[in-house]
């Protein structure tokens, strides 16, 4: 059964989402915001912020996967570019961990979660709710991590099963 730690970056607010994997049911574990918005602080402060609260989370949950999602281009550059190091924070939190990187586009995570690339954020958060039959709807930016989360597993559970039919039939073919 394993654990998959979902992020939703930001430079200023990084979702998080916890869930366990048991066949085709999945177990809230925890989720929250790392907040990196104290006044006065500089992008580097951040970004350590965002490295010690995943450093955190991989020791407290010890997860087997990590998923994120990746950068979309925002009409704003600098705005990309520091989402875009607000990613690398995290991910060499979970590489340090030795977890592999798996990266998702909002469309791909959306489409997972509600059933179209085109949801809107109270949609994940009604489907996220849902699915892991939360008592309450879990913050914009949690509920996103914990669809990152959702969405892994579900690629991850098509990948195993296209291997395992790819090994049955070199296995057939191998017979004859």
């Amino acid at each position: 059964m394993p654990i998959i730690l979902g992020i939703d970056p930001g430079s200023r607010v990084t979702g998080y989402g916890i869930i366990e994997q048991n066949g085709h049911s999945f177990t809230y574990l925890g989720s929250g915001c790392i907040r990196a918005i104290a006044q006065g602080e500089d992008l580097a402060t951040r970004l350590q912020t965002i490295f010690a609260g995943v450093s955190e989370l991989v020791i407290q949950f010890k997860p087997d996967m990590f998923a994120i999602e990746q950068v979309f281009m925002a009409s704003n550059p600098d705005s990309a570019l520091k989402l875009g190091q607000a990613r690398g924070a995290a991910i060499v939190a979970a590489t340090n961990a030795g977890l592999d990187i798996a990266e998702y586009s909002a469309r791909q995570i959306k489409q997972s979660v509600v059933g179209t690339g085109a949801a809107d954020k109270t949609q994940v958060q009604h489907m996220v709710k849902s699915i892991l039959k939360l008592p309450g709807t879990p913050q914009a930016d949690a509920a996103d991590a914990l669809a990152v989360a959702l969405c892994h597993a579900h690629s991850h559970d098509s990948i195993s099963k296209m291997a395992g039919q790819v090994s049955k039939t070199v296995r057939g073919r191998l017979r004859k």
